[in-house]
């Protein structure tokens, strides 16, 4: 089974680090609405994020979301790690009877390829920062982020509604 938690809550991450760029509001709202998510999923991906200091929530009317640290000290790995928790990439297969070579050394050696290959990606995630991500981003896009902005605090009020 595909596990969402991390590319939505990277995208959320960025929503929020755009919307604040653009003096925008966010709200679990307005990120559920802008990345057509279930809003219960966006809370739930709020939690993590929020006790491992990468947004602030504020309750309330005129409650908002925020980051909780500058976009330069928000790496990918900050966030992965935060909702994934300690789910593993792979997960091997249960140690069984030792029968033969392949069945008595197959778990740990399985074990110790992923840790590297986890190890890897981590690293990879730990170079990149929101604060970069949102630039390759805003390079990338075909139409002004402001009109991105706009599309989602549209589809915000009528997710209100």
């Amino acid at each position: 089974m595909l596990d969402f938690r991390f590319p939505t809550a990277l995208q959320m991450v960025l929503s929020v680090a755009l919307a604040e760029k653009q003096g925008l509001r966010s709200t679990s709202a307005i990120l559920a609405a802008g990345l057509e998510a279930n809003p219960s999923f966006i809370r739930k991906l709020m939690v993590p994020l929020t006790k491992n200091g990468i947004i602030v929530s504020t309750l309330g009317r005129n409650g908002s979301i925020h980051l909780g640290r500058p976009v330069e000290e928000i790496t990918l790995r900050d966030i992965y790690l935060s909702v994934i928790d300690d789910k593993r990439i792979w997960a091997a297969r249960p140690e069984g009877p030792a029968r033969c070579l392949v069945s008595a050394n197959a778990c740990w050696y399985f074990k110790s390829v992923v840790n590297e290959a986890e190890e890897a990606s981590l690293a990879v995630l730990e170079r990149h920062t929101v604060a970069d991500a949102l630039a390759e981003l805003e390079r990338g896009d075909k139409r002004s982020c402001a009109e991105y902005v706009a599309e989602t605090a549209k589809l915000a009020e009528a997710a209100d509604k």
